[in-house]
């Protein structure tokens, strides 16, 4: 079962969201021009997905509670055997007209509440109501290519309308989990590779992970912290088409720590042999060096 969230009402979503999927429901709040017909709420639902699931797609079963229309009574509110009456104030109207002062006032019919029609004997499930609160499951299918903030309609799927009315639509709405290695933006994937000190100098083979399995990285001899490789075609490709993204991995040249005396030692000797070779091995640091000597010359000039 996916990990979500049930955010309840969502009523007025269809006319919001241009990023939604699934099937357009077109039904109103109103139906016929009767006013005591009504459309069911629409309802959210936050579903929250691996990086994995969001990027290959998945089908996912959720539960959440709703309104759903009475099956003793099949949303009529009456018990099974009888019917609805017309209500005798408004005569079926579901409004009733009330004078106040020099006006005339339409209201909703205090007796049937605006339905027009009353229930003499109640269905026993639902006591009159014609709905029932329930806990409802469904099977969702995520589309691959998926990202944080986007939105699956489900039309239909939300609470029973009222008196016949259309039920309303279910929006889930993605929500991606962090992972642990790779950050996505749009349709490229990020991710951290720490190298070693030697193989930053010396250069050699690194094996990345991908959402498709482990690749082989070359890096050059000399690669600096923060330098990034590409890897073309190894990121995401968009839910709404379009081209695969990129992976883009920033080295991080790890420093050695707890090093024994002999490894100590052995550092030391490297770095006298570095300073002999003047700025020809660290030409960053000398040109680093260079720009903070102008700058103090300047500061007391």
């Amino acid at each position: 079962m996916g990990a979500g969230g049930f955010r309840g009402d969502a009523s007025g979503f269809s006319d919001a969201f241009g990023d939604v999927f699934g099937d357009i429901f077109g039904a109103g709040g109103r139906r016929g021009g009767r006013s005591n017909v009504y459309r069911g709420a629409d309802l959210r639902y936050e579903l929250s997905l691996t990086l994995e699931q969001a990027v290959k797609g998945d089908s996912v079963t959720i539960s959440f509670p709703t309104t759903a229309k009475c099956s003793t009574c099949e949303g009529d509110g009456a018990k099974p055997g009888t019917s609805r009456k017309t209500c005798g104030t408004c005569n079926g109207v579901g409004q009733v007209r009330a004078q106040q002062g020099f006006f005339s006032v339409q209201q909703t019919c205090p007796q049937c509440r605006g339905a027009g029609t009353m229930v003499e004997s109640p269905c026993t499930d639902c006591s009159g109501r014609g709905q029932i609160r329930e806990e409802k499951t469904l099977s969702v299918k995520v589309p691959a290519g998926v990202d944080q903030g986007d939105r699956i309609r489900l039309g239909g799927e939300g609470e029973a309308g009222q008196n016949g009315g259309p039920a309303g639509d279910l929006y889930v709405e993605i929500r991606v989990k962090r992972h642990e290695i790779f950050e996505r933006d749009g349709a490229n994937l990020h991710c951290e590779v720490p190298i070693s000190f030697a193989t930053a100098a010396l250069g050699g083979q690194l094996k990345v992970p991908t959402l498709e399995g482990e690749v082989n990285l070359k890096v050059p001899e000399g690669t600096q912290s923060g330098n990034v490789f590409r890897l073309r075609g190894k990121g995401v490709k968009p839910v709404r088409g379009g081209s695969i993204g990129d992976l883009y991995c920033a080295v991080d040249v790890e420093v050695p720590v707890k090093l024994t005396s002999k490894q100590e030692k052995l550092l030391e000797s490297f770095q006298d042999s570095l300073s002999k070779g003047g700025d020809k091995h660290r030409p960053r640091a000398q040109s680093w060096a260079d720009s903070v000597k102008r700058f103090l010359k300047g500061m007391t000039s």
